[in-house]
């Protein structure tokens, strides 16, 4: 096999390398994310418990407020059932309190209503604050997990790169220049090998001049189909597959 394609295998071993950590140090973002959105949900749902409690206790006080103005009405009514000598008047307040009592009455039923939903949600936010509380714990455990990732992909990638640039500074000027053309363009695959007669990139068949060629080892060899460096080793099986 030819030194330079000896040492562009090296290269593209090294690269593909680079490229599978890239994307592993890619995916973190995403992924951490995910696992905010998942905080986030379960913080959003105990914060609509909480406001529908603090609407509910609103809603409670102003029923309670109407009560006491009520109650207020009743004793002034009362103060003037006791001042008037009139008992046409007389009856008018008493009818004005007995419809004060019925509002009171209708308002006391509402806030009992209102105390069985305060309840009831009271339970809501108790278990919406349990959850809200367990996601947020395995949300710090998986963030700090993904941190520590994160911290070795940069750290490989780093060590990588720095390989990287070693490996290429090795190779000839002209292959490297070559390589790193198809390397943009064909992705980790720039350098395959030759099976059953077939480019081992596009795997389209190869003319016998261009196997001859790849077998005399004397220069680097280029699939007609898709341009990637292509070189045959006796491992390999020349024969067309039948």
């Amino acid at each position: 096999m030819l030194e330079a394609i000896e040492k562009l295998l090296i290269l593209q071993d090294r690269d593909r390398n680079l490229l599978r950590t890239q994307a592993d140090l890619a995916s973190i973002a995403p992924q951490r994310e995910r696992a905010q959105s998942r905080a986030g949900g379960t913080q959003q749902a105990l914060d609509a418990a909480k406001l529908k409690a603090k609407q509910i206790e609103s809603d409670k006080k102003k029923l309670e407020l109407d009560v006491e103005a009520l109650k207020e009405r009743i004793s002034k009514y009362s103060l003037q059932q006791f001042q008037t000598k009139k008992n046409e008047e007389y009856r008018a307040l008493a009818h004005e309190i007995e419809t004060c009592k019925g509002g009171i009455s209708k308002l006391e039923d509402q806030i009992l209503e209102l105390m069985e939903q305060a309840d009831a949600v009271a339970k809501e936010v108790s278990a919406a604050t349990k959850v809200a509380a367990e996601a947020k714990k395995d949300v710090d455990a998986e963030a700090a997990e993904l941190a520590k990732r994160e911290e070795n992909f940069k750290k490989k990638l780093a060590e990588l790169q720095a390989n990287r640039a070693e490996l290429a500074a090795a190779v000839e000027e002209g292959a490297l220049a070559r390589y790193e053309r198809l390397l943009k363009s064909k992705g980790e695959n720039v350098i395959v090998g030759i099976q059953h007669s077939s480019c081992g990139g596009c795997h389209m068949r190869l003319p016998t001049q261009v196997m001859v060629a790849c077998q005399s080892q004397s220069e680097m060899n280029a699939c007609p189909h898709c341009g990637r460096i292509i070189y045959f080793t006796r491992d390999m099986e020349l024969a067309a597959a039948e």
